[in-house]
């Protein structure tokens, strides 16, 4: 059954195929390198991302508060309420201005109106425990993170993260009433 001109086939294509292994791997790795070994004696190895520690760098900080700039209460000052019409093109997809209902309630009248006060909108249970009213404040504060200020809502938006636009919208809000 077996001669031993199968064996040596078989061993030849067996040891073949691990050199042909070997040298790919040879070759690929010279290609792209993976490891400590393309930095300078002396130098750190660079980092992909950085882990910020809680009491760290002082100087981290100190930019941070420096990098925060007006409050909200200056920016809602200096809102442009043509640009915050365009930031509404953001929460058309969801929302409207015209008394009706959506996806979300209905935004008309939003700014300083109690939450989860629209007549026959189906809120979820967190917008429905939460107290207060929608003053500028805490508009901003949800639509900066709605999951983080309310969690558990139904509302699937990421928030907007630049605090001008948010200011711009809500001014544009606070004309449509």
């Amino acid at each position: 059954m077996f001669n031993t001109m199968t064996v040596t086939k078989t061993a030849g294509a067996l040891i073949g195929s691990l050199l042909f292994l070997l040298l790919a791997s040879w070759f690929a790795s010279s290609l792209y390198h993976v490891g400590p070994g393309h930095v300078a004696e002396g130098e750190e190895a660079p980092q992909a991302y950085r882990i910020a520690v809680a009491g760290g760098d002082d100087d981290a900080a100190a930019d941070e508060a420096a990098d925060e700039g007006p409050d909200f209460a200056e920016l809602l000052a200096a809102a442009d309420v043509a640009a915050g019409e365009k930031a509404f093109g953001k929460c058309r997809a969801c929302h409207k201005l015209d008394g009706s209902n959506g996806v979300g309630p209905h935004l008309d009248g939003v700014v300083n109106r109690d939450k989860a006060s629209v007549d026959g909108f189906n809120y979820s249970n967190a917008a429905l425990e939460q107290e207060g009213s929608w003053a500028p404040e805490n508009i901003d504060a949800f639509i900066t993170n709605p999951k983080g200020y309310m969690p558990g809502t139904k509302m699937s938006f990421a928030g907007i993260k630049n605090p001008t636009e948010r200011a711009n919208l809500i001014a544009y809000l606070e004309t449509q009433q």
